[in-house]
């Protein structure tokens, strides 16, 4: 099989790193604007083919082509694919808006050849240096086939994405789109508003910054994602964010009266309600938010201590993500924070560290 990537960046990247590992024969061609991420994915050997453009030549032979750049950009990158793949090629692409996608292939006649996708993983990183063959280990691929896609070719799909050890999960793109605007977009716009008024409620002191405790980082991590690519989201799914947030933001008019009221029972029900449907979650990396692998630890205000355990951890391949002194552990245990990469990771770290008679909470 040979596998045509438009955009080389971290979904791409991750695309051509996780199928050159599970099917190390399948012939993969690549285009990006950065030529640095192609000369590196070639040089590492993740691809075959550095393409200078869409051409006949480089991308004519494919029997799947996955459009990875910026939604932004597909428009024009349609319209060069549309007149150099072969007839039997499948089209696919990896944005997290449908409806745009679908329409413009709609008008360009390639309904046909045409199957929308979506992998719900990413990072805080950006580029091909960051891309991951692991990324989309057990997590769920959603793909939107058009009225014309033939049983045939969504099967040979289905085989790819579970090549990459993704879960394939077939819906239409409008229900695609809603479903995405509340687990994934309005959640965006909500940690990115919260963060907002903290910044601006924490006058020039920064109290609030300095004190802020683990439920607030927790529910406010994605709005370190990029601005740029929640712009493109936003002015794709306009719609569908915009109806979800008048939602929310009746929900909210709907707790304050509440709280102003002092409902007691309002309230432990508004709360007590999001907690069961919360824990009712099942807990696995297949979620539109990747989880964090994080333990703490406690241990004594000594110098060198954090060393220790980082050097411990080092010493049997463990390695840390991220690491740092919790100040404000009003929701949280131990006193040291260590993030990693996976799950594997932390439950080795967390048994040698018991074994080692560290006090150690995982949350």
């Amino acid at each position: 099989m040979k596998i045509g990537l438009i955009g080389l960046g971290l979904i791409g990247g991750s695309i051509a790193k996780a199928l050159r590992a599970a099917a190390p024969e399948t012939g993969i061609t690549a285009y990006d604007i950065d030529r640095g991420a192609l000369i590196l994915a070639k040089k590492e050997g993740c691809i075959d083919e550095a393409a200078d453009g869409v051409t006949k030549e480089t991308f004519g032979a494919c029997d799947m082509i996955f459009l990875c750049a910026p939604v932004s950009e597909n428009d024009g990158n349609l319209d060069q694919i549309a007149a150099v793949m072969k007839e039997d090629a499948i089209l696919t692409d990896v944005g997290s808006v449908k409806g745009d996608i679908h329409t413009h292939i709609s008008r360009l006649g390639l309904e046909s050849r045409f199957i929308g996708g979506h992998p719900m993983a990413g990072s805080e990183k950006t580029g091909y240096e960051h891309a991951d063959a692991d990324l989309f280990e057990n997590v769920y691929y959603i793909i939107t086939p058009t009225e014309q896609t033939n049983e045939e070719q969504l099967q040979k799909y289905e085989r790819l994405i579970r090549c990459m050890r993704a879960i394939p999960l077939v819906m239409t793109p409008e229900k695609h789109d809603y479903v995405t605007a509340a687990v994934s977009h309005l959640p965006h716009v909500i940690a990115a508003a919260l963060v907002n008024l903290v910044r601006e409620e924490d006058k020039d002191d920064g109290v609030m910054k300095m004190i802020a405790a683990g439920g607030f980082r927790d529910i406010t991590r994605i709005a370190s994602s990029s601005p740029v690519m929640w712009e493109a989201i936003c002015m794709a799914n306009t719609e569908k964010v915009k109806k979800l947030l008048d939602t929310y933001i009746a929900s909210l008019n709907a707790i304050r009266n509440t709280i102003e009221e002092r409902d007691g029972k309002g309230i432990r029900e508004f709360f007590s309600g999001a907690r069961d449907y919360r824990d009712s979650f099942q807990m696995s990396d297949a979620g539109a938010l990747r989880p964090v692998y994080a333990l703490h630890v406690d241990i004594p205000d000594a110098p060198g201590t954090i060393a220790a355990i980082a050097s411990i951890l080092a010493e049997h391949g463990l390695s840390i993500k991220n690491i740092g002194i919790i100040h404000n552990r009003e929701y949280e245990e131990g006193v040291l924070r260590v993030e990693f990469y996976d799950g594997t990771a932390r439950a080795e770290a967390k048994k040698l560290l018991i074994k080692l008679q560290y006090q150690v909470y995982v949350s």
